[in-house]
């Protein structure tokens, strides 16, 4: 089971931010994609997974657009990413955070071309949605799974359709995370954890998942998470 680590400042490791949000596609988010590279490189970070709310959540997105225009608008900061982080020199990855009214799960190993060819999706119970895309090979977290705000109605937990769940959730209170760690521990699910950061180098801590080797892909991170290959750590941001 992965457990939280403190890391201290400058320790050598292949370092993840493995739940970021950004500006426009993120309804909520503050910082855009460039701004959000550039604070994540010079803070010493390998790569990030660019994991904006999806078109069920809190995406940018105004009226009834049509699906494939909203997957082309919601890929954008991603493809923006891609560029920018081939310039500055840090890695890119393609990750969603898929939303039920307040309850939110993050999938990673799911591409564009994936999503352009299942607009089904919208229409599906979640629990049939999560289990699509675990037989499609994506690797599928539940975030924050304890989280109490005025946009949650109630606590929805999914233990048979997802692998894991975020243990560490920096928007999270202390009571929350433990909770989560608690029932990842009993309920064997892998242990997990994001900064839900949409607020760029303003974030006090950050917290992610990190490699004693470089991440080559969506897949090989897929990978590594399923197969116990990677920590999660917690790190505060001065």
């Amino acid at each position: 089971m992965n457990t939280i680590i403190q890391m201290k400042s400058g320790e050598k490791m292949y370092r993840y931010e493995t739940h970021l949000h950004t500006f426009p596609v993120s309804r909520c988010a503050h910082v855009g994609v460039e701004d959000n590279l550039k604070f994540y490189k010079k803070i010493g970070y390998d790569g990030v997974f660019i994991t904006n709310h999806f078109l069920d959540g809190n995406v940018n997105l105004d009226g009834d657009v049509p699906y494939e225009e909203a997957i082309n608008f919601y890929f954008s900061d991603y493809e923006k990413a891609l560029e920018i982080g081939k310039d500055i020199g840090i890695k890119v990855f393609c990750g969603v955070e898929l939303s039920l009214l307040g309850t939110d799960f993050l999938i990673y190993g799911l591409d564009k071309e994936w999503f352009l060819a299942h607009p089904e999706i919208m229409e599906m119970k979640k629990s049939e949605e999560l289990r699509l895309m675990k037989d499609s090979g994506a690797l599928v977290i539940q975030a924050h799974p304890f989280r109490e705000e005025f946009y949650i109605d109630h606590i929805r937990l999914f233990p048979r359709d997802v692998h894991g769940v975020e243990v560490f959730n920096v928007g999270n209170e202390d009571m929350e995370n433990k909770i989560g760690q608690y029932y990842a521990e009993h309920y064997g699910l892998i242990s997990f954890a994001g900064s839900d950061n949409h607020l760029g180098e303003n974030n006090k801590r950050l917290a992610g998942v990190s490699c004693n080797e470089p991440v080559t892909s969506e897949q090989d991170f897929v990978e590594k998470v399923k197969n116990g290959r990677t920590e999660i750590f917690v790190i505060d941001n001065k």
